[in-house]
């Protein structure tokens, strides 16, 4: 059964301010679900989003917008995993077509279009 949790009750559990979340949810560094009355519920996904976010910024010192940009490295390295996985059971051409694009995506991510 998977654990959902309202602004009021992640705020505690993380040990952050509600304001805190709302900040980074208007950045998009998180995307909680809304209940019909619009309260945010966060999953634990979202729980362990939060708390690699608040570990890069609290632990590492990293600003915002380097949090965003990690994510966005996370994100796009968390599509190509599953990607690896297939290339053993799928036709090479298309995966590496996909795997490629997913590595153009990381390098402009990282701003190193223009490296070779």
């Amino acid at each position: 059964m998977a654990e959902f949790f309202l602004i009021s009750m992640a705020a505690e559990t993380l040990q952050m301010h509600p304001q805190t979340l709302r900040k980074y949810e208007r950045l998009g560094l998180v995307r909680p679900r809304r209940t019909g009355g619009a309260m945010r519920v966060y999953t634990e996904e979202e729980m362990a989003r939060l708390r690699f976010i608040k570990m890069l910024v609290e632990d590492l010192g990293i600003n915002l917008a380097g949090v965003q940009r990690l994510l966005s490295v996370a994100d796009v390295a968390h599509r190509i995993r599953p990607l690896v996985a297939e290339s053993r059971q799928r036709s090479q051409s298309d995966l590496a077509r996909r795997m490629s694009a997913e590595l153009d995506e990381l390098f402009r991510t990282l701003g190193l279009q223009d490296w070779q």
